[in-house]
């Protein structure tokens, strides 16, 4: 099974991006014993052009997420989503990966959100909170739950145990 993590923006050089790459290597070497490919960090920017609205700015958001992830499992990040404790993260990998599903993306939308046809294409959305976060704290936060996920399906040890 390949993750994916696919941002709408572009972090560039920054501690943020370096923590998201950190936990994204981590996941992808414990996960190669399951099956797991590294995992993928995809950021993408919508064609914009002058005048857009919020609407048309978060459809052409969406547009270049399903652009750059042609297929699998959509899992969006989003505040009306639901909130999961990391065992639930994972068991829901672990359904997809018993399934044996290809890929399963989880998105993270421009400033203005997502779009809503995006959302009711994904499986579920997750929430971090009622909160508002920085995008790339977001990056940040659901890379590390990723990594945390795999060590939880590879059965390494947890603090919560």
């Amino acid at each position: 099974m390949r993750l994916t993590l696919c941002a709408v923006g572009k972090l560039g050089a920054t501690t943020e991006n370096s923590l998201v790459k950190d936990y994204l290597s981590r996941a992808g070497h414990t996960g190669r014993g399951l099956g797991i490919s590294p995992v993928e960090l995809i950021e993408v920017e919508a064609r914009r052009t002058k005048n857009l609205t919020s609407g048309q700015l978060k459809a052409a958001e969406a547009d270049a997420v399903r652009e750059a992830v042609d297929s699998g499992i959509l899992i969006t990040c989003d505040e009306r989503g639901e909130l999961l404790t990391s065992r639930k993260i994972a068991e829901r990998l672990e359904v997809y990966k018993d399934r044996s599903e290809r890929r399963v993306t989880f998105v993270i939308g421009g400033a203005d959100g997502l779009d809503p046809a995006l959302r009711s294409q994904s499986a579920f959305s997750l929430a971090f909170g009622p909160q508002t976060w920085p995008h790339a704290l977001v990056r940040v936060m659901l890379a590390e739950q990723m990594y945390r996920a795999i060590t939880l399906l590879a059965g390494l040890p947890y603090h919560r145990d």
